[in-house]
C-alpha cells in the first residue's frame, strides 16, 4: 500500500500530528494540526487524507474548496472505493455445497421438516433449546467436497450429539446423529464419540465452550475442535458422495439442552484454516474492515499527540492548516456513513458486520488492557448514535459482548486483563451512557444480556492443565522451582478474576442507578430487583436432582452472588445513589450492611407474601398455599422485626461488631495468618490433611462426619421406636425485640439491603453449595490420594525388584496423576471461592441470619413461612467456613467470637416440630454430631446455656427410626472414654464430664424418658447385630468379600459397637435402672448380651470376620472382636459394682438372672470366650487384672448358680403341674392377665411386649390393663 515507504524520521510523510500552540499564549487552549511537508513543500492536507484511507502517495490532486463532508464522501466512493474494490469474499468458486433457499439466498439454517422432538428458538437466530426427551434437526445445507466447518456455542453442558449426518439418517426419540450408518456425532458430556456405537474421544465439556465441527471431504474425514484447540481426527474413510447428496450439519440435544449455532452468519469465534463456513460471508465484510482501519488510522493522531508531542516540536518545516475539529468530524461523519449505506443495502449482514468489523475495531480503539483509550471510543460512540441505524447496531453490539463473556477464558500469559474482563469493561463504559443503558433496557433480551455478562467460563481438567502447568505440595518430589512458580501462577489467575468481579460490580451498579423512563417513576434499584425477581421466577427447581429446562447457567448464579455479598459486606464503593439502601443510622452509612451492628431490623412481609417468583419455595412449616390456609390473617399483617444484635446470646459470652470484643469477621488476624496467605498453596496442601479434615465429611451439606448416615437407602428395615414427646422451644427470653407494622409512608418501590439478602441466600443454597460441595470432595480426595501415594512410595523403597514393583510403580504413577489433577482443581477453588473479603463476608452473613432465625423463632406465626433456604444456607455456609482451606480463623475462635448463637439454634431447633422437613432437623442434629468431635467445638456447647438445658433431653427424645445414628454419634462423644477397654478407663480428657452429668440427671429424673430410651437402645442393638451377622453370613457361603456387603458389614459393626458402649455408659450412671424395680431391663440386658455373644462365637472362620471388618489401609489392631466385647464386659462389671453399694441392696440378682436363662451352655461359652479372649494393647496393669479376677469370679459362681438352677427347675417339673407356667418364656409363673381379652402369661413378658405394642400377643384385642393375678384374689 501506499503508506508502506512513506516513513521520514520516525513518522509518516502524510501523518497529521498535534502540537499545542505553545508560541502563542492566547490560543494556548486550541488545537492546531500540523504535518510534515516534504522538501519541495507541498501541502499537507492531501498527504494527510490519503494516509488516513490508505491511498498511494500523491494520488489525491490539491485540495482548494472546504474539508467538509462532500469532499470526503467523494474521496470515498470514488479513490477508497476503487481501490478496494476487489475486497469481496471469493467463496469457494468450485462449488461443494447446496443450501436450501428459505430465509434468504444462501442463509443456512435449521430445516423445519427434519426436526424430531422439540425444539425451541430461545432467541433468533439459531440460539435454541430441546423441549423433548431427545430432539434432532439437520441444516439446510449439505456438501459434498471441500472442507467446511459450523461451529456450536454450549449454553447448557449436559448430553448433545454434535456433527455431520445425511439424509437417510433416521431421526426418533432416542436416536439420533451418530447413531447409524452414515452420521458422525461428538459428545463432550460422555467424552465420546458416535457412528452407530460409541468409542472414546475428546475431552468434557463445559459450558462455554466453543465446538468446532469439521468435516474434510478431500481427505474423508471428520474432526473437532474444542475452543479452537483439536480433539483430533474423530472419523477416517466417511463415505463419498455426490452433488446434492452429501453431508448436513446435525445436531441431537437431550431435554433441557441448550446451544447457539453459527454456520457463517457471524465470524467464527475460533477459524480453523482452510475450513469454509457453510454461509458466505458479507461480500462487503473486508471492505467494512478497511474502512473502519482508516477511521482507526484518524484516531490514531491522538495517541501520536500524547506519545510523540516532544519530537514533533522539534520539526521545523511545518505549516498550519485546519483544526483537528475541522477535519475530524467530516472524516469520521463520512466514513460512518458509508458504514450505513452499505449495512442498508444488505439488512441480513448487520449481525456479521457488527460481529466482525465493527467490534474488534471498538477493542482495536479502545485497547484490550488498561489503561483504556475512554475519549477516543466516546468520539466513536458520538459519531455513530448522530445515524438512525445506531440502534440496531448498538443491540447487536450488546450482544456481541454478552456472548463475549460467556466464552471467554481464563489465559495465565494474559492475566491479569483476561476472561471476560475486555468485554466487560468495554460494556461498563458504554452503558454509562443514558441512552444507551435504556437501549438494553427495551430490548426484549435484556434479562438475557445481563446473564451473559454475568457469565464466566468453568475449566476442565485440560484448562487447568494450562492455567496452572506446575503444580507442588508439601511432600512432593517435584522440582524446587514448582513451588514458587504454582504461587506465581496462582497470584496471576487471583488478580484477574478479582478484576472480573470488579467489573461485574461495576455493570451491577450501573443497573441499579438507572431510572427507567416510565410513568410513574420509578426508584433506582427497581430495574435490579425486577432482574433478580425473574431470575428466582426462572430458578425454581433448580435445586432438585434432576433441575428443569431453562435454569441459569451456574457461573450466572455464583457471580450475582458474589456481587450482593459485596454489596452487602464491603459496602457501595461507588457512593450513595439517592440516599438508598441506608441502615437508618448516619453513623454506620459507609460500613457494610453485615457489619453495622446495633439495632436490626428485619422486613418479615418478604416472607408472607404470594408473589409469583416465592409462592413454590419451601418454608419451614410446610408450603406457602398450606400455610395460607392455616393461617389466613397473618398473611396481610406485614411487620417489621426490630432487634438488639447479641439479643439472642448469653449474657458472659456475647460478642458483638459494639462490644469491646468483636467477631471473627470484624477482628484482624492478618498478623496471625500473614505466613500462611503469603503462601496458601504450601498451608492448604497441609491443612486438608489437618484438623479439619481428620474425619471425613459429607462435604458441603455436612454429614459426612457421620458416615454411617451413608446408608440410610440400604438399611431399610429399621426397628421401631415409640412417637418423640413435644419438645418446648422457648429457652431465652428475648431481650430489645419488638415488632412493628409496617409504615405506611416507606415506599415499597425502595430496593432495600435485607431484599438483598434474602436473594443472596437463595443464590447461596443454588449456586454456592454445589461450589463448596464439590470443593470439599477434591480436597477430602486430595488428602487420601497423598497418603496413598506416599504409601506407595515407601512400599517401592523396601521392594526393590519383582513383578511387585512394577506394579507399585504403575499404581504411583496413577496417584500421582489424582494428586496433580485434585491439586489444580483445589488451587481453582480456593481462587474463586475461598479470597479473605468472602470469607469475612460469609461469617457476618452467618451471624445475622442465624440472630434473624432466633428472633423469628419466637413468632410461631412467622418462622413456619421462613423459607427452608435460609436454614440450609446457614447451616452450610457455617460448615463451610469450618473447613476452609486457608482456614479464616483459628478453630479456637470460630464459634466463640460470633458465631455462639449458631450453638443455640441447632440444638434448640433439631427437634422443633415446627420444622415440617426431617431433613432439615436431621441437619441440625448432624451438625451437633460433627462439632461435637472436637475439643474446642464441644467446649462452646458446654458453656452455651441453651445446650446445657435442653440437649440432654432432647437427645433422648430424639433416638428414634430416623435419627438414631446421629444421636449415637453424639452421646458416644460425650461419653467418649469412659468405658471397659478405653485408653484412659474412667475420667477421659477428651470427653465431657459436663454432658455426663447432664445426661445422668436427665434419664433419672425423667424415668418415663429413659424407660423410652433404653426401650429403642435395647431394639436397636439388637437389629444391627442380627443385620451384621446375616451380612457376615451370606459373604461366608460365598467366600467372597464383596466391597458393598464389606462396607456394610463395617458400618453397621461400628454403630453396634457404638450402640454397646452407650449401653455400657448406662449401667455405669444409672445402674438403678437395671437393678431396682421390675427385671425387664436386667432381663432384656441379659438377653442381648448372651445374643451378641452368640453371634459373635458362631463365625467360624475367624480369619475371614475380622477380614470381612477391615477396610481399606485399616490394620487388625483397629478392627477386631473386641471392640464390641470390651462394652458387654463393661456392662457386666458395672452392674457388679453397683450391686455392692448401699443403694441398691435390695435389687434384682444379676447372677440369678443370668442362671434362670434357658440357654446355660451357650451363657458359660459365652463368658468363658470372653476370659480367653486376648485382651491386649490398653489392658494392662494391676487395673486390668482386678477386672479380670472379678469377672473370673463371676462365672464360676454362674457356673454353680446354673446347675443348682436347672435342679431346682427339674424338682419343680416332676411335682408340679405345667399349667401355671408361663407360655411365652416357660421361666416363670403366668402370675398376670390382660383385660380386656383375659389371656395370661408372666408380668415380665407381658410388660416388655407392651413397650412396642399395645395389643394382646394371642388374640391382638387392644390392652387396656394388666392385671397381677394376686391382686385380683386379694
Amino acid at each position: 500500500m501506499g503508506e508502506d515507504n512513506q516513513r521520514i524520521g520516525g513518522l509518516s510523510a502524510g501523518l497529521a500530528v498535534i502540537l499545542e500552540g505553545d508560541d502563542n499564549k492566547e490560543n494556548s487552549s486550541k488545537t492546531r494540526l500540523f504535518s510534515c511537508c516534504d522538501d519541495l513543500s507541498h501541502q499537507s492536507v492531501e498527504r494527510t487524507l490519503e494516509y488516513v484511507f490508505g491511498l498511494p502517495n500523491r494520488s489525491l490532486s490539491p485540495i482548494t474548496g472546504p474539508i467538509d463532508s462532500n469532499l470526503i464522501r467523494s474521496i470515498i466512493r470514488n479513490d477508497f472505493s476503487r481501490l478496494n474494490a476487489k475486497l469481496g469474499h471469493s467463496h469457494d468458486e468450485t462449488g461443494g455445497i447446496f443450501i436450501e433457499n428459505g430465509c434468504g439466498p444462501d442463509v443456512v439454517r435449521l430445516e423445519n421438516i427434519s426436526i424430531c422432538g422439540g425444539i425451541k428458538t430461545i432467541k433468533p437466530p439459531l440460539l435454541i433449546e430441546s423441549t423433548a426427551m431427545f430432539s434432532s434437526a439437520r441444516a439446510n445445507a449439505c456438501v459434498w467436497k471441500g472442507k467446511w466447518m459450523y461451529e456450536v456455542m454450549l449454553e447448557t453442558s449436559g448430553i448433545q450429539q454434535l456433527g455431520w449426518a445425511t439424509v437417510s439418517c433416521p431421526f426418533t426419540d432416542h436416536k439420533g446423529v451418530g447413531d447409524a450408518d452414515d452420521s458422525y456425532a461428538y459428545d463432550g458430556r460422555r467424552v465420546s464419540k458416535w457412528n452407530k456405537d460409541a468409542e472414546t474421544y475428546g475431552q468434557s465439556w463445559v459450558v462455554g465452550d466453543v465446538i468446532g465441527c469439521c468435516i474434510d471431504l478431500d481427505r474423508d474425514e471428520i474432526l473437532f475442535f474444542r475452543n479452537g484447540n483439536s480433539l483430533g481426527v474423530a472419523f477416517h474413510g466417511i463415505r463419498k458422495m455426490g452433488p446434492g447428496f452429501g453431508y448436513y450439519p446435525a445436531i441431537s440435544l437431550s431435554q433441557g439442552e441448550r446451544c447457539e449455532l453459527n454456520f457463517g452468519g457471524r465470524p467464527f469465534k475460533y477459524p480453523i484454516q482452510g475450513y469454509l463456513p457453510l454461509q458466505r460471508p458479507p461480500y462487503k465484510s473486508n471492505y467494512v474492515t478497511r474502512l473502519l482501519q482508516c477511521w482507526s488510522r484518524l484516531l490514531d493522531m491522538h495517541s501520536v499527540e500524547r506519545a510523540e508531542r516532544s519530537l514533533v516540536q522539534k520539526l521545523r518545516r511545518v505549516k498550519r492548516f485546519v483544526s483537528l475539529e475541522e477535519l475530524f468530524q467530516p472524516v469520521s461523519h463520512s466514513i460512518c456513513e458509508e458504514f450505513f449505506s452499505v449495512l442498508e443495502a444488505d439488512a441480513l449482514s448487520v449481525e456479521y458486520m457488527v460481529w466482525g468489523p465493527l467490534l474488534p475495531f471498538m477493542f482495536e480503539v479502545f485497547g484490550l488492557n488498561a489503561p483504556h483509550d475512554y475519549s477516543s471510543l466516546d468520539k466513536v460512540v458520538d459519531v455513530l448514535l448522530d445515524f438512525q441505524g445506531s440502534q440496531m447496531l448498538f443491540e447487536h453490539i450488546i450482544n456481541a459482548l454478552s456472548c463475549g463473556c460467556k466464552t471467554a477464558q481464563l489465559i495465565l500469559t494474559e492475566c491479569p486483563y483476561s476472561g471476560s474482563y475486555s468485554y466487560l469493561v468495554l460494556a461498563c463504559h458504554l452503558l454509562r451512557r443514558n441512552e444507551l443503558m435504556v437501549l438494553w433496557w427495551k430490548s426484549p433480551y435484556f434479562e438475557f444480556f445481563f446473564e451473559g455478562f454475568l457469565s464466566q467460563k468453568s475449566p476442565n481438567k485440560q484448562d487447568l492443565e494450562s492455567m496452572i502447568p506446575t503444580v507442588w505440595w508439601p511432600g512432593s518430589y517435584e522440582d524446587a522451582s514448582h513451588e514458587g512458580n504454582m504461587l506465581l501462577t496462582t497470584t496471576a489467575l487471583s488478580e484477574a478474576v478479582t478484576k472480573i468481579e470488579e467489573k461485574h460490580r461495576d455493570l451491577c451498579f450501573l443497573v441499579i442507578q438507572f431510572i427507567p423512563p416510565i410513568t410513574p417513576p420509578q426508584l433506582p434499584g427497581a430495574v435490579f430487583r425486577t432482574f433478580l425477581q425473574s431470575l428466582l421466577l426462572k430458578n425454581r427447581g433448580a435445586d432438585r436432582n434432576v433441575p428443569p429446562p431453562g435454569v441459569s447457567s451456574n457461573s450466572v448464579l455464583v457471580s450475582i452472588y458474589t456481587v450482593v455479598l459485596h454489596f452487602l459486606s464491603e459496602g457501595f464503593s461507588l457512593g450513595d445513589i439517592c440516599g438508598w439502601l441506608k441502615s437508618g443510622k448516619a453513623d454506620g452509612s459507609d460500613v457494610g450492611f453485615l457489619h453495622r451492628g446495633g439495632q436490626q431490623s428485619f422486613p418479615v412481609g418478604l416472607f408472607l407474601k404470594d408473589d409469583p417468583h416465592r409462592i413454590d419455595i419451601s418454608r419451614l412449616g410446610g408450603s406457602y398455599s398450606h400455610l395460607s390456609k392455616l393461617y389466613p390473617a397473618i398473611v396481610n399483617e406485614i411487620e417489621v422485626v426490630r432487634w438488639d444484635e447479641g439479643c439472642m446470646d448469653d449474657e458472659e459470652t456475647i460478642v458483638t461488631h459494639s462490644t469491646r470484643k468483636k467477631p471473627c469477621c470484624c477482628s484482624s488476624y492478618d498478623a496471625d495468618f500473614t505466613t500462611i496467605m503469603k503462601n496458601p498453596i504450601k498451608y492448604s496442601a497441609k491443612g486438608s490433611r489437618g484438623h479439619c479434615s481428620s474425619i471425613p465429611e459429607r462435604s458441603a451439606h455436612v454429614t459426612a462426619e457421620c458416615s454411617d448416615g451413608s446408608l440410610n437407602d440400604e438399611i431399610t428395615d429399621k426397628p421401631s421406636s415409640s412417637g418423640q414427646s413435644e419438645p418446648e422451644y422457648g429457652y431465652h427470653r428475648v431481650h430489645h425485640m419488638k415488632t412493628l407494622p409496617k409504615e405506611s409512608n416507606m415506599s415499597t418501590a425502595t430496593l432495600q439491603e435485607e431484599e438483598l439478602l434474602d436473594v443472596l441466600l437463595w443464590l447461596y443454597h443454588i449456586g454456592l453449595a454445589p461450589n463448596f460441595k464439590q470443593a470439599s470432595y477434591y480436597m477430602t480426595h486430595q488428602s487420601q490420594t497423598i497418603s496413598l501415594l506416599e504409601e506407595t512410595d515407601k512400599q517401592i523403597r523396601e521392594r526393590a525388584c519383582g513383578e511387585q514393583l512394577k506394579h507399585l510403580k504403575e499404581a504411583r504413577n496413577e496417584y500421582r496423576e489424582d494428586v496433580v489433577d485434585c491439586v489444580r482443581h483445589c488451587a481453582w477453588y480456593r481462587i474463586s471461592l475461598f479470597s479473605r473479603w468472602k470469607q469475612r463476608g460469609m461469617y457476618a452473613m452467618c451471624m445475622w441470619v442465624v440472630q434473624l432465625l432466633l428472633v423469628l423463632s419466637k413468632m410461631d406465626s412467622v418462622f413456619i413461612y421462613i423459607p427452608e433456604y435460609y436454614l440450609e444456607a446457614l447451616v452450610d455456609c457455617f460448615h463451610v467456613l469450618r473447613k476452609s482451606d486457608p482456614p479464616f480463623v483459628p478453630s479456637t475462635i470460630f464459634i466463640k467470637q460470633g458465631l455462639a448463637s449458631f450453638v443455640t439454634f441447632v440444638v434448640t431447633h433439631f427437634n422443633d416440630s415446627r420444622i415440617s422437613s426431617a431433613d432439615l432437623r436431621d441437619l441440625l442434629l448432624q451438625s451437633i454430631s460433627v462439632l461435637v468431635q472436637y475439643r474446642e467445638y464441644l467446649a462452646a456447647f458446654e458453656s452455651n446455656e441453651a445446650a446445657t438445658q435442653r440437649m440432654p433431653k432432647a437427645l433422648l427424645s430424639a433416638f428414634d427410626n430416623r435419627s438414631w445414628i446421629p444421636v449415637t454419634n453424639i452421646l458416644l462423644r460425650l461419653c467418649k472414654g469412659s468405658g471397659f477397654g478405653s485408653s484412659k478407663n474412667g475420667e477421659s480428657s477428651s470427653s465431657s464430664i459436663i454432658f455426663q452429668r447432664l445426661l445422668k440427671e436427665a434419664c433419672v429424673n425423667d424415668k418415663e424418658l429413659f424407660s423410652a430410651f433404653l426401650n429403642r437402645l435395647f431394639n436397636t442393638l439388637s437389629w444391627t447385630m442380627t443385620e451384621f451377622s446375616v451380612s457376615v453370613r451370606e459373604m461366608q457361603e460365598k467366600y467372597q468379600v464383596i466391597e458393598f456387603q464389606q462396607r456394610k458389614c463395617c458400618v453397621i459393626f461400628d454403630l453396634s459397637c457404638n450402640l454397646a458402649r452407650i449401653l455400657e455408659f448406662c449401667t455405669r450412671e444409672i445402674p438403678q435402672a437395671f437393678l431396682s424395680g421390675p427385671d425387664t431391663n436386667i432381663r432384656r440386658l441379659t438377653e442381648l448380651i448372651v445374643f451378641i455373644l452368640n453371634h459373635i462365637m458362631s463365625a467360624a472362620d475367624a480369619e475371614f470376620f475380622e477380614l470381612s471388618l477391615r477396610r481399606h489401609s485399616q490394620s487388625s489392631e483397629k478392627v477386631n472382636r473386641g471392640m464390641i466385647l470390651a462394652p458387654l464386659v463393661g456392662i457386666i462389671l458395672n452392674l457388679l459394682d453397683a450391686s455392692n453399694v448401699a443403694e441398691v441392696q435390695e435389687c434384682n440378682d444379676l447372677l440369678e438372672v443370668f442362671a434362670s436363662m434357658d440357654c446355660p451352655d451357650i451363657v458359660n461359652c459365652g463368658f468363658q470366650y470372653l476370659l480367653d479372649y486376648n485382651w491386649d494393647g490398653p489392658l494392662r496393669g494391676n487395673a486390668f487384672v482386678t477386672k479380670y479376677e472379678q469377672l473370673e469370679s463371676f462365672l464360676s459362681h454362674l457356673a454353680c448358680r446354673t446347675v443348682a438352677q436347672h435342679e431346682k427347675m427339674d424338682l419343680m417339673g416332676e411335682t408340679d403341674d405345667d399349667d401355671g407356667t408361663c407360655c411365652i418364656c416357660y421361666a416363670s409363673e403366668a402370675n398376670a392377665q390382660i383385660a380386656p381379652c383375659s389371656h395370661r402369661s408372666c408380668y415380665g413378658c407381658i410388660t416388655r411386649h407392651l413397650l412396642n405394642c399395645q395389643r394382646c400377643f394371642f388374640c391382638n384385642t387392644t390392652v387396656t390393663e394388666v392385671i397381677k393375678i394376686g391382686e385380683m384374689r386379694g
